[in-house]
């Protein structure tokens, strides 16, 4: 940030564990690392255009699925630093609802935008229509440590009828404990496809209609794969998934 690379903090450590910062001629991804003050830094790529390089996910399901933001009411449960929030305004996004259990999280530029509705220190599995104050038109889910199938029942109320959801499918946490190796890594592509299915399933289950589901561009903090899943409320009948070829697509190209 001194040397003016990035315009924030958060900005500095997405791209560092994007892969997209180097020193003195070597990829440097994990924050924090310590260095003399004249050694030579180079961007491999721009600055990421979100707060944090959770907003190039959502940018990538916005590609992959043909979603429009423009003048729609969003739900962004799982906020954070609002990387999904971010990139939902810059496509167009009318208001953006941020959830986040934790507190203090949200970026500074996002908390004084007029558009952005903070409600931290909120437990999205127990929100209501009544807390948020009105039905969305999409919403967007990035939460850690819990199922997302306990997430998406609440979703489902607050969505108005043919509301759309992208959500971040993260096996890590959603397979059992003898699934997860050392540092919550999944290594099994297997179980991916196992996780993959049962939340599909139980989507249905609710009355979403499956829509589309791609891999995501960037990998969790422990190197996780992850996916990006495309659900409509009462969107008629789902749209037959190759999971087993996505599954082996994101492993040999991630």
């Amino acid at each position: 940030m001194e040397k003016g690379f990035f315009e924030s903090r958060n900005r500095a450590q997405s791209a560092i564990m994007a892969g997209k910062v180097m020193v003195d001629g070597r990829v440097v991804d994990k924050p924090g690392t310590r260095f003399a003050d004249n050694v030579d830094i180079q961007l491999l790529e721009k600055d990421i255009p979100y707060v944090s390089r959770g907003g190039l996910k959502l940018e990538k399901a916005i590609e992959v699925f043909g979603i429009s933001f423009y003048s729609k009411t969003v739900l962004d449960i799982g906020a954070s630093t609002g990387g999904f929030t971010d990139c939902a305004l810059k496509h167009g996004a009318e208001k953006v609802f941020a959830v986040d259990v934790g507190y203090g999280q949200l970026d500074w530029k996002l908390r004084k935008d007029p558009r952005v509705i903070n409600m931290e220190r909120t437990n999205a599995r127990y929100l209501t229509v009544q807390d948020v104050g009105e039905r969305v038109h999409i919403a967007t889910i990035d939460v850690s440590f819990i199922s997302l199938l306990k997430i998406l029942p609440a979703v489902y109320d607050i969505l108005e009828n043919g509301g759309e959801v992208v959500a971040l499918i993260k096996p890590q946490f959603e397979a059992g404990r003898e699934y997860v190796g050392k540092k919550g890594v999944v290594k099994n592509p297997e179980v991916h496809k196992m996780v993959i299915l049962r939340i599909l399933e139980g989507a249905e289950k609710l009355g979403f209609s499956v829509k589309g589901i791609w891999y995501s561009p960037i990998k969790g903090p422990e190197g996780n794969i992850e996916y990006l899943l495309y659900l409509i409320k009462e969107g008629g009948k789902s749209v037959s998934i190759d999971v087993n070829g996505i599954v082996e697509r994101a492993w040999r190209e991630l």
